[in-house]
């Protein structure tokens, strides 16, 4: 097993990693916006690059990549979100088109208005 860091002080905080990797399966944590600059985005859709980016550095680490995506989960605070993130979401996944879920729930700040979080099998 190999245990991905983002290098985040939360990870060890609250006893996580970025993302697992077993095998021939990565499961990233879930993701939430704030950029490499620890800065977070206003709008939904680039809150979700942003976490599109994170997410494709941990699979890189672990020797995946985003083809590799068989699962995703979407968590987002407002389902009147949902139209402007879409965009995003398809600039990802439009080919890979994993398995997905959406729910609609809070998150631990305000200013998080998506949380993605995948499962990715090599060789998928």
């Amino acid at each position: 097993m190999k245990l991905i860091s983002s290098g985040s002080p939360f990870e060890t905080k609250m006893g996580y990693s970025r993302a697992v990797v077993k095998g021939d399966w990565c499961f990233v944590s879930g993701t939430t916006g704030y950029g490499a600059d620890g800065v977070m985005p206003a709008g939904i859709a680039d809150q979700a690059r942003n976490c599109f980016a994170t997410i494709a550095k941990a699979l890189a680490d672990g020797g995946f990549e985003m083809a590799d995506v068989v699962r995703v989960q979407y968590t987002v605070t407002d389902a009147a979100l949902v139209d402007d993130l879409i965009p995003a979401l398809g600039e990802v996944f439009a080919d890979i088109r994993p398995a997905a879920t959406m729910v609609v729930a809070g998150l631990i700040r305000p200013e998080m208005l998506v949380e993605i979080e995948v499962t990715a099998l090599k060789g998928a």
